[in-house]
């Protein structure tokens, strides 16, 4: 043993009690180190939203997964060895494990395993607040576990809360266990079904009002700019995944009303069970008028984050719609320096720092925009008089739209809805 590895041991010994993982990812032809690192770095913050430490990466270059443990034979053993000597808790790998590579690890590594589509689906769990947000969760969570369950079960044990488990089903106990989950699932959907309904009789009542829906990927800064445009008490916290139920408020600027609603951030990968489940939740964003596209500019890959969300949306049937793309934290995000400064520094330094000219950027998103991008730092408040005037025009053109004899000084009547969240579900 090296004496690096024996004071890392040291130090991971001695911190504070909290479950340790390690993280796996393949390397597929098409991908560059920058980008498994960015998606690795993305895992870790999973990780730690779920309650646990990344303490170690593990990765592989493959053509594809092997059949039978997702990894190789050698890198295998590798990541066993580390398991066994860190006394490790948990491995999560960043894509979906099949029920057969689930039960095959578990068998072999003896920890907790999870996959991409769990660590979500269990940090959505943790996260949800309202009856609809946690019974659509717990829906896609039993119908994602139905088919893997195995001798080594252990994550029925996870809804009892935090990342602890202790024993798992029985063989025998297996069947049982199926009979039970399809009975929930069953009961679950009746749950949702109802609650849909009432979430489409509260719908209704919204005709004839303007409604602008905030999508994005998650933790790109929607929550902060929902609370500084409604000044709610809205959760804003700097973790993935801080808003998982939709939340709609009253916002009235320049004498016209409309709804601004928060939605569950978007993520690459988002498991198609959540999804699926999360269709009424996200009828917020089907049924808006106008949709408001939060960019964290400051991010290394926020490009391959708009094609993401622009990707959801179209699943979702809401990629038409009119869109306001805000590039939020352009206060923390790499600005291109002069060019004094960038004759002293080699391609390759350049390219890392991933500096961004802004002046590019507007004019490049402008040609493909209907409405003109803004720029600007919701923490801050830099340029948040220029969101407004924007949204307020273009509110304003779907409003009259709605009401062609509308009056520039006429009081729209909102009293329906409270500033407090009557429409909140």
């Amino acid at each position: 043993m090296s004496k690096y590895t024996r004071k890392l041991k040291k130090l991971i010994d001695t911190a504070p009690e909290q479950e340790k993982a390690v993280l796996v990812a393949l390397i597929h032809q098409q991908d560059t180190d920058r980008v498994i690192q960015e998606h690795l770095d993305e895992l870790a913050l999973l990780t730690e939203t779920l309650g646990a430490e990344a303490i170690h990466r593990f990765t592989q270059r493959l053509e594809k997964p092997d059949i039978r443990t997702f990894v190789g034979s050698g890198k295998l053993e590798e990541i066993k060895s580390y398991i066994e000597f860190f006394e490790v808790d948990m491995i999560i790998f960043d894509d979906d494990l099949s029920p057969s590579q689930m039960r095959n690890l578990e068998n072999e590594l003896k920890v907790k395993v999870y996959d991409r589509s769990l660590l979500i689906l269990d940090i959505f769990l943790q996260r949800a607040q309202t009856a609809q947000a946690k019974t659509q969760v717990e829906l896609a969570r039993y119908q994602y576990l139905l088919p893997r369950l195995t001798r080594m079960w252990t994550h029925l044990e996870r809804q009892r809360g935090g990342t602890s488990t202790r024993g798992g089903a029985g063989e025998k106990e297996i069947e049982t266990d199926k009979r039970d989950i399809r009975a929930k699932i069953t009961l679950l959907k009746q749950k949702l079904d109802k609650i849909e309904k009432q979430g489409i009789t509260q719908r209704k009542g919204r005709t004839g009002i303007v409604r602008v829906a905030m999508v994005g990927y998650t933790n790109v800064g929607k929550s902060t700019l929902m609370r500084l445009m409604t000044k709610a008490d809205v959760l804003a916290e700097d973790k993935l995944f801080a808003t998982v139920d939709s939340t709609v408020r009253k916002v009235v600027l320049e004498n016209l009303p409309f709804l601004l609603s928060d939605t569950v951030g978007f993520i690459r990968k988002l498991p198609t069970h959540l999804i699926e489940s999360f269709k009424s939740t996200l009828a917020e964003i089907k049924e808006a008028d106008l949709l408001v596209h939060v960019v964290d500019v400051s991010h290394p890959g926020f490009q391959d984050q708009i094609n993401v969300v622009n990707q959801t949306l179209n699943e979702l049937g809401a990629g038409d719609k009119p869109v306001i793309l805000v590039f939020n934290k352009i206060d923390i995000a790499p600005k291109m320096p002069d060019e004094e400064v960038l004759m002293q520094m080699t391609e390759l330094e350049v390219e890392e720092a991933g500096y961004i000219d802004f002046e590019k950027l507007e004019e490049s998103y402008t040609k493909k925009l209907a409405i003109k991008p803004v720029f600007m730092a919701a923490e801050s408040g830099i340029n948040i008089e220029e969101f407004r005037s924007v949204l307020t025009g273009e509110v304003k053109k779907i409003h009259q739209k709605m009401y062609p004899h509308y009056l520039e000084d006429e009081v729209f009547d909102l009293s329906r809805f409270t500033d407090e969240g009557e429409e909140t579900y």
